[in-house]
């Protein structure tokens, strides 16, 4: 036998047991495919009997109670897919357990949806949802969503990703964009606005706070309310509140036009202006809180702590954080004179910026000098007009 007809027998035997090998690897796979599959539809076959089971169960336990105002357990999937069949809203329930939605006229205990609980009536205990909960009348439990609460009043505490709403009166609110409540007595914590008719806890918002009338504490950057208590924001307006337009001027020859606003111990600085020293970082703006901290007639004795910068809009920044004593005297109906001493922290970038200020009480450089970071002293003096 040639060397040629050796090497081409052992080529073809070798391909044939590469097929083999090949041809049974795929059809294990294959196999291990349609093992997967099988025990997954195995898996959802199961869960399926021991929910279809329970839902026999306690559907015959229910059967056995006509009295729909006396408290059952309801499972189900969606209304009327239930225990309780279609009497579901006309039942009173201990306890409820939906995939999907329930439907009940009054809950007592702890209901859980996958999506929707909705309550006819009232509310006590615990309501989970994935979703929404939605009570007819008062819910003085807790109840916890993943977007919305809808309930006519109550004393409990609900807590939604996105809203609570409530129409007469509510406990505490908490969400993470909006809370409406008719009388809060206790807690709104909103991550842009509470609103409230009658506000006799405290609001806290990322942006606003809304209420006819407020006897607690609204804090936020912007709060409003016909008649108000304790207001910390940034604007505050209320008809038993303080307002004021002014004018201000400090050391680095910043002027600005000012808003205060609060009530008789809190007030809110916003502010726009120009300063006249510098050609290009000259637009500038300030916001901060302050408090009177003494009032003997026409004398208050106030401190602030404004933020405030100036802008070219063309790159580089001048950010500057000041803590003000402010002696003010009263000189005529709503007009007052103010100054005062201020110890203020630097952080700029520009050669404008740098050249703002020559005496600190420490400065340092970082990034080759290019940033200068410093404490100094300076002065604030200004005249504002009561509206």
């Amino acid at each position: 036998m040639s060397l040629d007809s050796i090497f081409s027998n052992f080529l073809n035997q070798s391909q044939g047991k590469v097929y083999e090998v090949c041809h049974s690897s795929k059809y294990t796979i294959n196999n291990i495919d349609m093992n997967f599959y099988n025990y997954n539809d195995s898996l959802l076959l199961t869960i399926l009997k021991i929910w279809t089971f329970f839902l026999i169960v306690f559907a015959g336990t229910n059967a056995q109670a006509q009295n729909h105002d006396r408290p059952r357990t309801n499972v189900g999937l969606v209304y009327p897919l239930s225990s309780n069949w279609t009497s579901a809203p006309r039942d009173t329930n201990s306890f409820s357990l939906n995939l999907i939605a329930g439907v009940s006229a009054a809950e007592h205990g702890a209901t859980i949806a996958g999506f929707s609980n909705i309550i006819h009536n009232d509310a006590r205990g615990f309501q989970i949802a994935g979703f929404s909960n939605h009570v007819g009348k008062n819910a003085d439990g807790t109840m916890i969503a993943g977007f919305l609460n809808t309930y006519e009043g109550g004393h409990g505490t609900a807590v939604a990703g996105f809203a609570n709403i409530a129409t007469s009166s509510s406990g505490a609110q908490i969400a993470g964009f909006l809370n409406k409540g008719g009388n809060v007595s206790t807690l709104q914590l909103a991550g842009f606005m509470n609103i409230a008719r009658d506000n006799k806890g405290t609001q806290i918002a990322g942006f606003m706070n809304l209420a006819k009338k407020s006897k607690g504490a609204q804090i936020g950057f912007i709060n409003i309310a016909d008649s108000a208590g304790t207001q910390v924001g940034i604007i505050n307006i209320a008809r038993n509140g303080e307002k004021s337009l002014g004018a201000t001027f400090d050391q680095n020859q910043t002027a600005l036009l000012t808003f205060r606003s609060g009530g008789k111990v809190f007030y809110g600085i916003v502010g726009i202006g120009y300063n006249f020293k510098n050609k290009k970082q000259k637009y500038a703006y300030e916001a901060g809180f302050g408090a009177h901290v003494l009032t003997i007639q026409s004398f208050r004795l106030n401190t602030e702590l404004v933020n405030d910068g100036l802008e070219s809009f063309k790159g580089g920044e001048y950010w500057r954080s000041t803590f003000r004593l402010m002696p003010s005297f009263r000189i005529a109906n709503k007009v007052e004179i103010f100054a005062g001493p201020s110890i203020n922290y630097v952080n700029t970038n520009t050669e404008e910026g740098r050249k703002m200020t020559t005496k600190y009480i420490n400065s340092w450089t970082r990034h080759d000098g290019r940033d200068l970071y410093g404490f100094y002293w300076g002065y604030t003096a200004g005249i504002q007009v009561g509206l």
